[in-house]
């Protein structure tokens, strides 16, 4: 009997054994399951708010867009698309605009919404949204999106109606901004503001946990309105999570090491080990990683204080002189890896479609020492010197224009300075030149143009430069009342055209977007605002 007991002791351990070997198998294999239905990247800027309301900066806006909808959203060739608004159509005095909405569309449960635990978004909730960005007490940076509009409202649940001052054939594209995306008032009275870290939204993620400066997770909203072309449901993803290292070579070692799947932008820290001096990926890593890069709509440029009391800066001769005095393609080949394209063309960047191939300012030594020599001629003055104002990040492009126009025979000083004292100054006008960058905040010309309008003079405006054409000025007021497209598109690019003649800037190089994903992530789509849109991507089993 002893003996049979034992056996059969020995055979229940191993049967139990066997068991926890299985049991722990698939543990690990729902894991790696799980694992493979996340997406992770850091934010080495970190978040402020989850509150669309406050969608300034990139980092906040790339998770906003992943919880948050809006009437309308941009496709990733910037084509205005319907987003809850399913259709819209337009006065013909082209300053009424009326929005059909869905009726599918439902904010993400919570017990705010009683027994059913949701609801559906309905034009109020837009009208309510819209209130809230104007509101003093909420003081939303992005209230300026409305500053054309006289009213706006529901008509019916399904209906509404926005009414400008003036006609603005661009109002659609600032309608796809972040700062116009739909809240439900129920959420925002309970929270108060604490929702910048407790949103609740419609968008293909639902928010499940934010430690701040540690994580912030996503999970899969399943009751998302957006399907595929092949009707499935969207999003893919199980989930969406979100780390906060603040370092950028921190950063990048955790994608070498598999822990992210997703890098944005370059670093100097990093910069020549993962890209080539031609721009491409290194060796090294092209059997882990994937690269894409295209235009991102941002201009750099040395903004020039036209109003200025330095005489270098007031003269033409010297802005044109500038402006044909360095290599932009050298600049762009040793300084960024090739990453950006050089600004011989304008101001208005590639990647919108009112780009001029016009040529601007090539390299052209023998014309800028010509322009400096008149300038002397003139002036008497035989050692003009200027001096370019900058932050850290940039110093190294400016010391180069620094001495590439030295060598035209324009002594030249590099004022480095702390970011927020660039900001301050280029705004109060005291600075004759300094570096700047303009990102779009919509994408249509108007707004990269907007800043060479004389009644948008800093502080006031982004007119920093204190440019002021009046033939610049009528073909701007133009543009508000043309409604078709090509025409003004011609408008604009005629507007970039003054402005290179009259050389209140100096372009050096219309941005690009680079991206690093690990292999295995599929249809993550790229754009030249640089969104992040995570809807429709997968990633597939290791």
């Amino acid at each position: 009997m002893a003996m049979k007991s034992r056996s059969s002791s020995l055979i229940y351990n191993l049967c139990l054994g066997a068991l926890f070997v299985l049991l722990l198998a698939c543990s690990n294999r729902k894991k790696l399951q799980n694992d493979n239905q996340v997406f992770r990247y850091n934010e080495h800027s970190n978040i402020s708010s989850l509150d669309p309301a406050f969608a300034k900066q990139l980092s906040d806006i790339w998770a906003i867009n992943q919880l948050f909808n809006g009437l309308v959203q941009l496709d990733d060739e910037l084509n205005v698309k319907p987003d809850i608004a399913k259709k819209w159509s337009i006065s013909e005095n082209g300053k009424s605009y009326m929005f059909t909405l869905r009726n599918d569309v439902y904010f993400h449960k919570h017990k705010l919404f009683g027994i059913d635990s949701t609801r559906i978004v309905n034009a109020h909730d837009f009208d309510y949204s819209f209130k809230r960005l104007i509101n003093n007490d909420i003081a939303s940076p992005g209230g300026w999106v409305l500053q054309n509009v006289t009213d706006f409202g529901a008509t019916s649940d399904t209906t509404f109606v926005v009414n400008l001052k003036k006609p603005f054939p661009p109002f659609l594209g600032l309608l796809t901004m972040k700062y116009c995306s739909v809240v439900p008032k129920e959420a925002v009275d309970y929270f108060g503001n604490s929702f910048r870290s407790n949103p609740i939204g419609t968008g293909p993620f639902k928010f499940k946990l934010w430690v701040e400066n540690t994580k912030l997770v996503l999970r899969k909203n399943n009751h998302y309105h957006e399907k595929d072309i092949e009707g499935r449901q969207l999003p893919y993803l199980e989930a969406v999570s979100v780390t906060f290292l603040p370092d950028k070579q921190s950063e990048f070692l955790q994608l070498v090491q598999g822990n992210i799947d997703f890098l944005s932008g370059l670093d100097p820290s990093f910069k020549d080990d993962i890209i080539n001096p031609d721009g491409n990926l290194s060796e090294r890593y092209k059997d882990k990683l994937t690269m894409e890069s295209g235009d991102y709509l941002n201009t750099e440029y040395l903004g020039i204080l036209m109003d200025s009391d330095n005489s270098e800066v007031s003269s033409l001769n010297i802005r044109k002189a500038i402006n044909y005095g360095f290599d932009r393609q050298k600049m762009i080949q040793y300084l960024r890896n090739g990453i950006g394209t050089p600004a011989v063309n304008g101001f208005i960047p590639k990647g919108l479609p009112s780009f001029s191939s016009f040529e601007g300012y090539s390299y052209q030594p023998v014309k800028a020492i010509e322009y400096i020599n008149l300038y002397k001629s003139e002036t008497g003055n035989l050692n003009p010197e200027i001096t370019i104002t900058t932050n850290s990040q940039y110093v190294d492009l400016c010391e180069y224009i620094q001495r590439e126009l030295e060598k035209i025979g324009l002594i030249v000083h590099v004022d480095v300075v702390p970011p927020s004292t660039l900001r301050q100054s280029k705004a109060s006008g005291k600075l004759p030149i300094f570096r700047a960058s303009w990102v779009a905040d919509y994408p249509d010309a108007e707004n990269y143009l907007s800043l060479f309008y004389s009644k948008n003079f800093a502080p006031n405006g982004p007119n920093y430069m204190h440019y002021n054409n009046e033939e610049f000025d009528k073909l701007y007021e133009k543009v508000f009342v043309t409604t078709n497209k090509d025409e003004r598109y011609k408008l604009y690019q005629q507007m970039d055209s003054l402005i290179i003649e009259d050389a209140p800037i100096v372009p050096l190089y219309y941005d690009q977007f680079v991206r690093f994903t690990q292999k295995n992530i599929r249809g993550l789509s790229t754009n030249p605002i640089n969104l992040l849109n995570l809807k429709k991507v997968s990633k597939d089993q290791e």
